[in-house]
């Protein structure tokens, strides 16, 4: 049997049903329709922001849906989370061009999830090599520099290995749920000045405050409107550039709204800080956090120790805290490995690259290692 590949320059030329009938078994809120489309409809993630869609499809002969690729002809690096840029400045330097690139990611959004969807009962070695064949295909015809994949699974990330993509990996900080049946149970695990600290910390972050999740029929506009202001705040004093669209988070409100969990917090009914989560099949995914009133310890308690309340009460199995920092550590959330594949089409780009990454991975693995080893807050 045969297998086409199609490119689709709209998640809406799939169609909901086809898509989440692959999207759906993997119990990824970020690779749904919803999501997706969500990015594309509130125009955060179009051409004239940087993505253009090429997602790619694969249908057996009958017309069946068999596979799916979330795919973007990219003009920067930006909303990214897994950074490129030296070596787009580096082959631009020597006379190359790396814009455009294709990527395929969901966009903005640095969580580890399916890369590579499978529809239940396909042959997936065989969907996945035809997926990856038809991707660099289309970086072939379009002339690019270079297709990235990031943030995929451990099995995703090796077929594209299977496929002699270059293999990076990083490390984020996770929490997971040693089957805790409160927060004062995960906190007996912790060492006692851990404890304290923590118990410290929650009492000043919420002292003369109201904090609430709020989820489903909860999610009022105004809700997202004053959500959207602290997402504004965030953007603002990082420098940055947000890149969500209100429009964006009404839409998801709208068609996610039982996988969301917006944890707000309120002075005399005033809406001054919030933090938005995604809810998965096992994990809660912190995404963006803001405040429009600065208040010690709140961040920690609206990100992180919310997180693992929620978890814990929804028996999910892990809380992923977003991209970077450290300083989760000693709030439970250790050390855990996130991945990306690269094919670069210039061999002059690629084999730096190659050395470099061959040197890079067993240096995250040593960094994991010891930050985990001096700085986690657990009990022996």
């Amino acid at each position: 049997m045969s297998l086409t590949v199609q490119v689709h320059v709209g998640i809406d030329t799939v169609g909901r049903e086809a898509w989440n009938a692959l999207a759906d078994p993997t119990g990824d809120p970020f690779v749904s329709y919803e999501f997706l489309h969500a990015c594309e409809a509130s125009r955060s993630a179009v051409r004239h922001t940087g993505w253009a869609a090429q997602h790619l499809t694969l249908n057996d002969d009958d017309g069946r849906l068999l596979g799916a690729v979330p795919l973007y002809l990219k003009g920067h690096s930006q909303g990214e989370y897994v950074f490129d840029h030296a070596w787009a400045d580096a082959y631009m330097r020597a006379g190359g061009r790396y814009y455009p690139k294709l990527l395929s990611a969901v966009p903005f959004t640095p969580v580890t999830g399916p890369r590579l969807l499978v529809a239940p009962g396909a042959d997936g070695e065989r969907v996945r090599s035809a997926l990856i064949q038809g991707a660099l295909q289309l970086a072939e015809s379009l002339r690019v520099s270079s297709l990235h994949v990031t943030f995929p699974t451990e099995t995703d990330w090796r077929a594209l290995e299977d496929h002699d993509l270059l293999l990076r990996q990083d490390q984020q900080f996770h929490w997971h749920n040693r089957g805790y049946a409160s927060f004062d149970d995960f906190l007996a695990a912790l060492s006692s000045n851990r404890r304290k600290t923590i118990r410290r910390e929650r009492r000043e972050a919420r002292a003369g405050l109201d904090i609430r999740v709020l989820t489903g029929s909860d999610l009022t506009e105004a809700a997202w409107d004053a959500f959207f202001a602290f997402y504004m705040d965030t953007g603002d004093r990082k420098w940055g550039r947000p890149y969500l669209s209100r429009a964006f988070f009404s839409q998801i409100g709208e068609t996610m709204a039982d996988r969301i969990a917006l944890v707000m917090a309120y002075r005399d009914e005033r809406p001054i800080a919030g933090a938005l989560n995604l809810i998965g099949a096992e994990a809660l995914y912190g995404r963006q956090w803001g405040c429009v009133e600065d208040v010690a310890f709140l961040h920690f308690e609206l990100c992180y120790y919310q997180a693992i309340e929620f978890a814990i009460a929804r028996g999910l199995k892990r809380v992923e805290a977003g991209a970077q920092g450290e300083h989760k550590i000693a709030r439970g959330y250790l050390p855990a490995r996130v991945r990306s594949a690269h094919w670069i089409a210039d061999p002059a780009l690629r084999t730096p690259v190659a050395r470099y990454l061959d040197q890079e991975r067993p240096a995250v693995e040593a960094e994991m290692a010891a930050l985990e080893a001096e700085y986690s807050p657990y009990r022996a």
